[in-house]
């Protein structure tokens, strides 16, 4: 008797979503708010990047460095955090994910 079949999606490799060496890397950055000088700082996920599914994180391709504080200030709101503090979010995790020297531990989601 032949062994169970494997299923269609097996072989296809796993998304990589995750990389504590990105992560690290973001968060060596001051806040990302403009002026603020606070700390600790901490990884933002961007909630509204497209990879994020119910009850999920964004991929960590979709962080950002922020302070403790402007990091609870952002999870009341992304679109007012936005506009009160001049950054726009997915873009500046665009720009930390291209610059990352580990970016190639995670898949790209902005191709």
């Amino acid at each position: 008797m032949l062994p169970q079949r494997l299923k269609p999606d097996h072989f296809k490799p796993k998304p990589r979503l995750r990389s504590t060496a990105h992560r690290d890397w973001v968060r060596s950055h001051h806040c990302s708010v403009p002026g603020c000088q606070l700390m600790p700082i901490e990884v933002a996920h961007v909630n509204r990047a497209s990879t994020r599914g119910i009850g999920q994180k964004s991929s960590d391709a979709f962080t950002v460095s922020l302070c403790r504080e402007h990091h609870a200030e952002s999870h009341r709101g992304e679109r007012t955090f936005e506009a009160k503090h001049g950054i726009r979010l997915l873009k500046l995790a665009e720009e930390f994910y291209r610059a990352s020297p580990h970016r190639s531990k995670l898949d790209d989601p902005y191709v």
